[in-house]
């Protein structure tokens, strides 16, 4: 199970080294198997400028390709090839300075000065998704008016680095399957090794959650109470379902949990800060306004996210509609 500090701290005042803390927790049966270093964005910015294109113009032996001037504060304009449909004269860009390293997935390539058609170029003036800030390749970042030529890019775009402990869980440790839960554990070793409570939990308040809505009532029944001792739900409107703010993307990425939209997000936030499985449903769809925990018959067929339809033992448990599976308890 993947656990990353900065997570922990929020909840436990502990700013000790990453060593200590993989110690300590090795030490009450959490064993930490691996410890690594993550960047929100791959790279970390590391060798990324800001920058002014001076001039633009057609590159002589390539239509698709501009010779650019690029001002990035060093006292020298850059020559840089930029086969971008969207550049342009005194736009403020993000630039890959020589020797900066790039990545493509797991692939890396370094920047270096090279010749492109017979024209020099020494960087590459970059896209979003090139540089891990997002998912557009339409043409370079352009920045606004404002942005000062020759600052780090992290003075734009911030970095949040962690320390991910990858902890080999025993299957009577459910209690540590949550950044809460080990926070928990971590807590009570460091005050037994100090002799004092030095170190203290903080949690989530929950003192504003209200019920203020009920024309979306939809009952939960359990059929099998046997398999299921206890099913619980709510219903929640007046939001947007749209991209998550980057510290929720940060924190599930730094476990390696790919970031969807902020329902799914959120649902997955809450499974690993405590421990709970949570599932999101979209109202319209649950059909008879009801979710209903039960067994189906054995062979039911059963089309599961992946889109490969299987056949149901009589013991799965199921989470279904007032007419059919919606999935998997």
């Amino acid at each position: 199970m993947k656990i990353s500090y900065n997570w922990l701290k929020t909840y436990i005042n502990c700013d000790l080294p990453h060593q200590e803390v993989a110690e300590a927790l090795t030490s009450t049966g959490l064993e930490v198997e691996d410890s690594t270093h993550f960047e929100s964005v791959k790279g970390g910015l590391k060798g990324i400028v800001t920058g002014k294109v001076v001039s633009c113009e057609q590159h002589p032996n390539a239509d698709r390709l501009s010779l650019t001037k690029v001002d990035v504060g060093s006292g020298e304009l850059l020559s840089i090839v930029c086969g971008a449909p969207n550049v342009a004269k005194d736009q403020k860009v993000l630039v890959a300075t020589i020797g900066t390293t790039l990545y493509s997935g797991e692939d890396a390539f370094q920047i270096k000065k090279s010749k492109i058609r017979g024209e020099l170029s020494e960087g590459m003036i970059c896209a979003e998704d090139e540089l891990g800030l997002g998912q557009s390749h339409e043409g370079i970042m352009v920045l606004p008016g404002e942005t000062e030529i020759g600052k780090p890019a992290t003075d734009y775009f911030p970095v949040e680095e962690d320390i991910i402990f990858e902890i080999g869980l025993t299957p009577n440790r459910s209690d540590a399957t949550s950044h809460i839960g080990v926070a928990r554990d971590l807590m009570a070793v460091l005050n037994h090794r100090a002799g004092e409570k030095k170190y203290t939990l903080t949690l989530p308040e929950l003192d504003d959650f209200k019920v203020d809505n009920t024309s979306r009532d939809i009952e939960v029944l359990v059929e099998n109470p046997e398999a299921c001792p206890r099913y619980s739900g709510l219903t929640i409107s007046g939001f947007k379902v749209a991209d998550s703010p980057a510290w929720l993307t940060d924190k599930l990425k730094s476990i390696g949990v790919r970031p969807i939209n902020n329902i799914v997000d959120i649902t997955n936030y809450v499974l690993f800060e405590t421990g709970q499985p949570l599932h999101a449903f979209d109202a319209d769809k649950v059909t008879g306004k009801k979710v209903v925990v039960k067994t189906l018959a054995e062979n039911t067929p059963f089309v599961s996210l992946d889109g490969v339809e299987r056949k149901l033992s009589s013991e799965d448990l199921m989470i279904c509609n007032a007419e059919k599976p919606m999935c998997m308890a």
